[in-house]
């Protein structure tokens, strides 16, 4: 069934230009949307006079296994530095994680991220004690929301060979039914077996990584030290910057030469700011790197706006980032599912904005409006594949209150098991 959008300002993702006009939306992966007043039979008429219609948001890398973590209580040691943050707070959490408390953390998000204006979400998992068929569970319990989805597992040697090769196991069954990437933790939890390995994969499946890369200066340090040389020249030897398909997180602590490899490869950045504060590891610069850079929320939440806005105050004093530069970043995520002919990204996800502004709103001013005034509380409605799946603000495809109590009885079941 189409649904068609009258009365609406249309605002066009690329070029910016408004348009006042009625949408028929398309059902099903990637449809279409036109402009006309003929309404199909049988359509579900939504009036969007005095509201504005654009294309749905994009997170660029989240974690949903972080989902459960609100609120919990204080590790077991306050940690000193990064490599302790993972030890004894997120290492110790996906550790405990099982199928329900999995399945609670994807659904959650998932309706989150929609509420938030976001219809696709790029995730990176980790449950090293539950590897077998979590990414499946994580897919479908998106499906249920109606939100798109590009899902990886983080493949690590910290826990063992023999966890590694589950995480291989697991990705390599999952891509063979389902879009996703090759995920990796880091460089200096991947060794070079591994490595080599997850490389093979990508190649042989048409894939690319998605791996966290300079987040602290750790890393760096560590594969200096253990391989004679820095992050992105370790991955370069592995072929994996040649896809277009690949995903560089977090991207902190490069050297010029690193910055010029990303700029000359085919590989997309993506920065997560919040998270970068919160962890204290340092601040992202896009100097050199090129544009393919998009934006994450790295699992701190689930609003591309908010991390859209973090990103262009904390970068006026460390980063090259303007009003056309914040905006260009916050639609390349979309550019990189394009690019890769990921479905689940067309022209009828759309977001019904309704946003009250008592100054005057137009192309001219967009970026104005963008960084100053948009938010998620202007989220009316979210269009997913040609479907209506919040409406006025409220989830349509599943029952949230029933899936935030069991969530809620998921997160204290985990911080029980976290404290054990």
């Amino acid at each position: 069934m189409a649904i068609v959008l009258t009365n609406a300002t249309y605002i066009d993702p690329k070029t910016l230009e408004f348009r006042t006009t009625n949408i028929v939306v398309e059902e099903g992966t990637n449809g279409k949307i036109s402009f006309s007043d003929n309404t199909p039979e049988g359509s579900q008429v939504i009036d969007c006079k005095g509201k504005y219609v654009t294309k749905s948001f994009t997170v660029g890398h989240h974690h949903i296994y972080s989902a459960l973590a609100r609120g919990m209580g204080a590790p077991k040691k306050n940690p000193v530095n990064f490599y302790e943050v993972l030890e004894y707070i997120w290492w110790t959490l996906d550790k405990v994680l099982d199928k329900d408390m999995i399945e609670a953390s994807a659904l959650t998000t998932a309706m989150a991220c929609a509420k938030a204006g976001s219809a696709f979400v790029i995730d990176h998992h980790a449950s090293p004690n539950f590897i077998e068929g979590s990414l499946e569970i994580i897919a479908k319990a998106f499906d249920r929301v109606g939100v798109s989805h590009l899902l990886c597992y983080e493949i690590t040697d910290r826990d063992g060979l023999d966890k590694a090769e589950k995480g291989l196991a697991e990705t390599e069954a999952y891509l063979k039914n389902r879009q996703g990437l090759v995920g990796l933790h880091a460089s200096f939890t991947v060794g070079n077996d591994t490595m080599r390995k997850a490389a093979d994969m990508t190649k042989r499946l048409n894939s690319g990584f998605h791996i966290h890369v300079a987040e602290d200066l750790y890393d760096q340090t560590h594969c200096e030290q253990t391989y004679g040389k820095r992050v992105v020249e370790r991955l370069n030897d592995y072929g994996v910057l040649d896809s277009s398909k690949t995903i560089l997180g977090h991207c902190l602590h490069l050297s010029e030469n690193e910055r010029a490899i990303i700029n000359k490869s085919k590989a997309y950045v993506v920065q997560n700011m919040e998270s970068n504060l919160n962890n204290k590891v340092g601040y992202f610069n896009g100097k050199g790197i090129g544009e393919r850079i998009m934006f994450g929320t790295d699992g701190m939440h689930s609003d591309m706006l908010q991390s859209a806005k973090a990103a262009f105050f904390v970068g006026q004093g460390f980063d090259v980032i303007d009003y056309p530069s914040v905006y260009q970043r916050f639609r390349t995520a979309d550019a990189y599912l394009e690019q890769n002919n990921f479905e689940g990204n067309g022209e009828n996800n759309l977001v019904v904005l309704n946003y009250d502004t008592p100054t005057e709103f137009s192309q001219a001013n967009f970026l104005g409006h963008f960084v100053f005034g948009l938010n998620s509380n202007h989220v009316q409605h979210v269009i997913s594949d040609g479907k209506l799946i919040v409406k006025d603000r409220v989830i349509q495809t599943v029952n949230e209150a029933e899936i935030l109590e069991f969530s809620r009885e998921q997160s204290v079941k985990l911080w029980k098991k976290m404290q054990a």
